[in-house]
């Protein structure tokens, strides 16, 4: 029998974050298992057979690594399709096969909730985690520099601490309430953190993430920092869970077109979109 706990959204982040503190987040057994095989493909020294093996014991990673590997991320030669798991993670590599699993883990978050208003804001949630992966991805090879594979990743995670408030929010209804004053800020940056902890995410991914809150945009751009926001701002799919957009510093919209003009930028957000549609196809497989 679930537990509703009446709170207004300060007591409902409060409670999570004092949890959060104590280590005693809870996490959704489906969450606990796909995270299991993310840690073991954590290892560079993992041999293929081993990895092969992970895979094929969850048959949704194994299909979906199959899918992902036959998208035009992954074949732009035009290659021949890959119709095993072998071939699909020795194309794709691991540290996108490990973006796989984080992507497992990201949608189990959401994968119990039964009421159609969450269910509706966590799909929304997830477009936009697609549309900044796909789109930071592209940010990476053509403005800052950093390695794609690791701004695809670091973007797959980017929101998960709202799946996990999402997943929360049948239990704690007031954690969707209008907050004028923005007083559950610090509470949920504790969350954050701790989600991320708990979830085994490279320092440098979640630093990166942790700053989007009140981070500012480098001149020129190229930390992954850099990127995350670059994908985040300059994507036409918005976060449900988004805040109202702080002001940026001045000039930063004309500093952005000294390296992403209008042309550029069109050029990025329609590959951006037809890799996210693909994405969004192979993960959904």
């Amino acid at each position: 029998m679930r537990i509703i706990l009446t709170m207004n959204k300060l007591e409902a982040y409060g409670h999570i974050a004092a949890m959060a503190i104590r280590g005693e987040l809870v996490f959704p057994t489906s969450v606990n298992a796909a995270l299991r095989v993310q840690l073991a493909l954590d290892d560079p020294e993992c041999p293929i057979d081993k990895a092969i093996s992970l895979v094929l014991a969850e048959p949704q990673l194994a299909a979906r690594t199959v899918a992902i590997s036959n998208s035009a991320m992954f074949n732009r030669a035009g290659a021949p399709l890959i119709t095993n798991v072998r071939g699909a993670i020795m194309r794709i590599g691991y540290q996108n096969l490990f973006a796989l699993a984080a992507a497992m883990v990201v949608r189990s978050f959401g994968s119990k909730i039964t009421d159609p208003v969450l269910r509706a804001k966590a799909e929304k949630l997830w477009d936009h985690t697609i549309a900044v992966a796909a789109l930071a991805r592209i940010i990476a090879r053509k403005v800052t520099g950093v390695n794609p594979d690791t701004a695809l990743f670091a973007s797959i995670v980017h929101e998960v601490s709202g799946f996990y408030l999402l997943s929360r929010a049948e239990e704690f209804p007031g954690l969707l309430e209008e907050d004028a004053e923005n007083w559950h800020a610090a509470s949920e940056e504790i969350i954050t953190r701790e989600v991320l902890r708990k979830l085994c995410i490279p320092e440098p991914v979640s630093e990166a993430i942790e700053n989007l809150r009140d981070g500012f945009l480098s001149i020129p751009p190229e930390t992954l920092f850099d990127t995350l926001l670059l994908a985040n701002l300059l994507t036409p799919v918005k976060s449900p869970l988004q805040e109202p957009q702080r002001d940026l510093p001045p000039h930063s919209e004309s500093a952005i077109e000294l390296f992403i003009d209008d042309e550029k930028l069109a050029a990025m957000l329609a590959e951006a979109k037809i890799h996210a549609i693909e994405m969004n196809a192979a993960l959904l497989v």
